[in-house]
């Protein structure tokens, strides 16, 4: 993401294509009314056998990479979706085509449902989810080179969650192709074991985790806390009501608070818009702080709104909010680039 220079010298941000790769579903969201907790013996939990009834239930699109292709496009980027689908993707696809995003590079199965992620979610904000694949399958069967060659280069490869075989492929070839890329393997560790990992993570640009997964990859893989930093150029590790922490050796660690949210009706999606604006800060060439800040902006949007592709990104009401949070000086060098999305 480096600047160019144009004819007459000037120095111009240049925007170049990143390609999301990951899960493509529709999320089925149901709320319990109570705590999740309190239903729970600990001596009775290898045979588990409950029955929540829930309030309500909402259909969503959703899917990680979707997810963040979504945020990506509504900050005016134009983002390459990677995933399979169903047949049944028309009306998604069409949705997605118009906040801004590339799907011609998804892959249709012509035998299989798009994938369904089914959530419960309690009064702690506490879930309980099971994630259908379907056509997820088929992602291994996807290729990076033709998708580079239809867009000229890719300046970026975000690999996140998606059939565990897809991943590692989409790894490897980012390797062998010199395309930098950022792993973000999310709940896919506590499917994969740790030479899996290891192979995903080893070389990455960007390592993006939250508390709990930075320690299973850790314990998986038998890296220690340095030797996973050692492999990666920049981790990123969200830490919940506690903000985000970004660290590469050699430098600083940066601490980033969140920004205060005024309702939480629905915690699924949050860290998928978190992605999407810190990429989209990298793309403008914002430092890692503005970045991380303007993800944790869409990450709360997300929070406060029920579905991960349904909060909107006005530029006004954006810049309040950064300058409510992280002061006037953060938000105009942040609005500099919103202006235009």
């Amino acid at each position: 993401m480096d600047p160019a220079v144009t004819d007459d010298g000037q120095v111009e941000s240049r925007i170049v294509p990143i390609a999301v790769t990951g899960s493509i579903a529709t999320d089925h969201l149901m709320r319990f009314p109570g705590r999740f907790a309190e239903q729970l013996l600990a001596d009775q939990l290898d045979r588990i056998s409950l029955s929540f009834l829930v309030d309500d239930l909402v259909i969503r699109r959703g899917g990680a990479a979707a997810n963040i292709c979504y945020g990506l496009g509504r900050l005016g980027l134009r983002p390459v979706l990677v995933g399979a689908v169903g047949e049944d993707f028309a009306d998604y696809r069409s949705w997605l085509d118009r906040n801004g995003v590339d799907t011609n590079s998804v892959y249709v199965s012509e035998i299989a449902h798009t994938a369904r992620f089914v959530c419960t979610t309690d009064d702690d904000l506490c879930q309980i989810a099971s994630f259908y694949p379907g056509a997820m399958s088929d992602a291994r069967l996807i290729e990076l080179r033709p998708i580079a060659d239809r867009l000229g280069s890719l300046d970026l490869v975000l690999i996140s969650p998606n059939d565990p075989e897809a991943m590692l492929r989409h790894t490897d070839e980012c390797r062998e192709r010199s395309i930098p890329f950022a792993a973000d393997p999310s709940q896919q560790l506590a499917r994969m074991d740790g030479p899996q990992i290891r192979r995903l993570v080893d070389g990455a640009a960007w390592l993006l985790c939250n508390e709990y997964e930075k320690s299973l990859l850790e314990s998986k893989t038998g890296w220690s806390d340095t030797q996973v930093l050692q492999r990666v150029g920049v981790r990123i590790t969200t830490h919940g009501a506690d903000g985000v922490a970004i660290e590469a050796v050699g430098q600083a660690p940066i601490r980033v608070p969140v920004v205060p949210a005024r309702v939480t009706p629905d915690p699924t999606g949050v860290g998928d818009a978190f992605r999407a604006g810190f990429f989209a800060g990298r793309a403008w060439e914002l430092s890692l702080e503005r970045s991380a800040q303007l993800g944790c902006l869409l990450a709360t949007l997300a929070l406060e709104t029920i579905g991960t592709q349904e909060y909107e990104t006005v530029p006004a009401e954006l810049v309040k909010r950064l300058s409510e949070t992280y002061g006037a000086d953060a938000a105009a060098q942040i609005a500099a680039h919103l202006s235009t999305a």
